[in-house]
C-alpha cells in the first residue's frame, strides 16, 4: 500500500478519546447506535455536478501518474479535465488508514460534508464505512466501464457484494518477499518462514488487517469465510515463532530496508513495493505461497454529503478505460484492476512499458490467480477482541 487537513470542528483526538479509539466507533455501529450508523434517506444532499464542474478528491500520497518533467503535472487526471471540463481539486493528505478515519468521521457522524467527493482508502477500511453507512451508491448508469472492465476476481468482497459502494482504485498482493542469493534456496510456501536458516531472520507486518489473511492462509484456512477459531490458531502460531527468536520484528512499510539491507531474509510484503525493489536489486524475489495469498484493494469511495456525486461518478469510470488504466498501471506498478489494460500495455512503442504487461505482479497469471482470495474483513463485533490479542503479540 502507499504510504493530511480536516474540515471539520471536533478533534480527533476528542472523538477518540470519547469513544475508545475507532475499534469502539466499529463496535457502536455493529450495535445499531443511531450517533454511529446512517441511514440510506440520509446520507445524499442535492447534487450540484450539474451546474458546478469541479469535485475534491482526497488520495494516498505518489499513488497517481506524474510528469517526468514536472511533479506537480497528471497527465491522466489533466487529460480528463480538458475532455470534460471538470476541474478536479487532487489533495495527497492520506497517510494512514486510521488517521484519516479520524479525520473525517466527526462530520460523517453527525450527517455533515467532509468537503471531499471521491476518497481513496483501503477495504479493511472500506469495510467500516460501509457499515457504518457513511457512502454513497454509486450509480452504474454513470460508470459502463467499471461495469465491463473490472477484474472479476475484485467484484464480490464480502463487505460489499456487487462492489455497489466501492471501486477499486489499485490492488496488490501480500505474499512472501525474499532475497534468493543471500537465503540461497527458494521460498514456496508460508511455513517456509519458521525453516531454522532464517531464525531471527523473519519480519512479519504489524497491522492486523494487513498480516492475518497470509498467515492464515498458511493454517490452510479459506479466508473468504474463516473464524475465530482460525484467528486464534493463527495468533498461537505466530506467538510459538516470537518466542523461538524466529521473528527479528513486525514491521510497517519500513520492512523493505532490511530486506535490501540483508539484516532480513524473508519477510511479508507487498507485490508493488517487490517490484520497485527488483529494479535494483534483481535477487530480491516475490512469491505468492502453495497455500495462496491475499488480493487486496485500495478503493475509491464517494462519502455522504458529497456535492459533487455524478462529477466523481465519471471520473471513477474515466480511470476504468483500458488506455487510461494502462497508464496509471505503467507508472504505480501495484496490480491493475482492470485487465484489459494488459494488451493496451503489450502494444506499447517503449520496450520497458511493454514488458509490464508480462509482469505477473500487475497483471496476474492464470496459475497466481488460483491462489488468490479477497479476505473476509473483520467484523465491528471482532475487532476489539482480536486487536488486543493481536497488539500483545505485537508489542503495540
Amino acid at each position: 500500500m502507499p504510504q493530511t487537513s480536516s474540515r471539520t470542528t471536533v478533534s480527533r483526538r476528542s472523538l477518540l478519546r470519547a469513544l475508545g479509539g475507532t475499534a469502539a466507533l466499529g463496535a457502536l455501529a455493529g450495535c445499531g447506535v443511531p450517533a454511529a450508523y446512517v441511514r440510506p434517506g440520509d446520507r445524499s444532499v442535492s447534487d450540484e455536478s450539474a451546474s458546478d464542474h469541479r469535485l475534491t478528491w482526497a488520495n494516498w500520497p505518489l499513488y497517481i501518474d506524474t510528469d517526468d518533467k514536472n511533479p506537480n503535472r497528471r497527465p491522466t487526471l489533466d487529460a480528463f479535465e480538458k475532455r470534460t471540463g471538470i476541474r478536479v481539486e487532487y489533495v495527497e493528505e492520506i497517510n494512514d488508514n486510521d488517521e484519516f478515519f479520524g479525520k473525517i468521521s466527526p462530520a460523517l457522524m453527525n450527517h455533515q460534508s467532509t468537503g471531499r467527493d471521491l476518497i481513496v482508502i483501503s477495504d479493511w477500511m472500506c469495510a467500516r464505512f460501509v457499515r457504518l453507512g457513511w457512502v454513497q451508491e454509486m450509480d452504474r448508469a454513470h460508470q459502463p466501464n467499471v461495469a465491463k472492465y473490472l477484474d472479476p476476481l475484485l467484484r464480490t468482497p464480502a463487505f460489499d457484494k456487487g462492489r455497489r459502494f466501492t471501486v477499486p482504485w489499485q490492488s496488490g498482493i501480500t505474499g512472501i518477499a525474499y532475497n534468493r542469493k543471500k537465503l540461497g534456496r527458494e521460498i514456496r510456501a508460508v511455513k517456509d518462514l519458521w525453516a531454522n536458516d532464517l531464525k531471527g531472520r523473519v519480519t512479519l507486518l504489524s497491522g492486523l488487517d494487513e498480516s492475518f489473511a497470509l498467515l492464515m492462509q498458511g493454517n490452510g484456512v479459506d479466508v473468504t469465510k474463516w473464524t475465530a477459531h482460525d484467528f486464534h490458531t493463527m495468533c498461537d502460531e505466530v506467538e510459538r515463532q516470537v518466542r523461538r527468536g524466529q521473528i527479528r520484528r513486525f514491521t510497517g512499510n519500513d520492512y523493505t530496508k532490511d530486506l535490501v539491507s540483508g539484516d532480513v531474509l524473508a519477510c511479508q510484503a507487498y507485490s508493488g513495493d517487490v517490484i520497485q525493489l527488483q529494479a535494483d536489486n534483481p535477487d530480491i524475489r516475490f512469491v505468492v505461497p502453495e497455500e495462496g495469498a491475499e488480493l487486496w484493494s485500495d478503493s475509491l469511495m464517494i462519502p455522504n454529503r458529497a456535492d459533487h456525486k455524478a462529477n466523481a461518478e465519471r471520473l471513477v469510470d474515466y480511470y476504468y478505460e483500458p488506455e487510461v488504466a494502462a497508464k496509471l498501471a505503467a507508472w504505480v506498478n501495484y496490480v491493475c484492476p482492470v485487465p484489459a489494460a494488459k494488451d493496451v500495455l503489450a502494444d506499447a512503442a517503449d520496450k520497458d512499458t511493454a514488458a509490464l504487461a508480462d509482469n505477473p505482479l500487475i497483471f496476474p497469471d492464470s496459475t497466481m490467480r488460483s491462489r488468490l482470495a479477497i479476505a473476509r474483513d473483520i467484523t465491528s463485533a471482532e475487532r476489539v477482541e482480536f486487536a488486543r490479542r493481536w497488539n500483545q503479540i505485537v508489542g503495540l
